[in-house]
């Protein structure tokens, strides 16, 4: 029994020590667009990051108040920006809570 509740311990310290990692400030440059109108992948007007790699493309929807108030600068067209926020996944996609977003001249 005591080994049982050491094993427990220990898996339960390692799940929230790996949980609390994933969540990180992050500043990333990519594509600005809508999920809705660019993108045809939501019902709904939502921010998207689109950030390509040599191999591969990386989508990051962005979440919160700030990102809500920069939504009019790329329903309608794409742009390139910079944002700063929280990273995380939820059900295999990758979000942004927004901290800080800006059109990149």
């Amino acid at each position: 029994m005591k080994n049982l509740l050491k094993f427990v311990s220990i898996a339960a310290l390692s799940f929230s020590v790996s949980a609390f990692a994933a969540d990180k400030e992050v500043t990333l440059s990519g594509e600005g667009k809508c999920a809705k109108c660019a993108l045809k992948k939501s019902d709904s007007c939502q921010n998207v990051l689109e950030v390509k790699n040599k191999d591969a493309t990386k989508l990051y929807y962005l979440t919160g108040d700030v990102s809500k108030a920069f939504h009019s600068e790329i329903c309608s067209k794409t742009k390139d920006v910079k944002v700063v926020g929280v990273s995380s996944e939820k059900d295999g996609k990758n979000y942004i809570a927004v901290t800080k977003i800006e059109v990149v001249k």
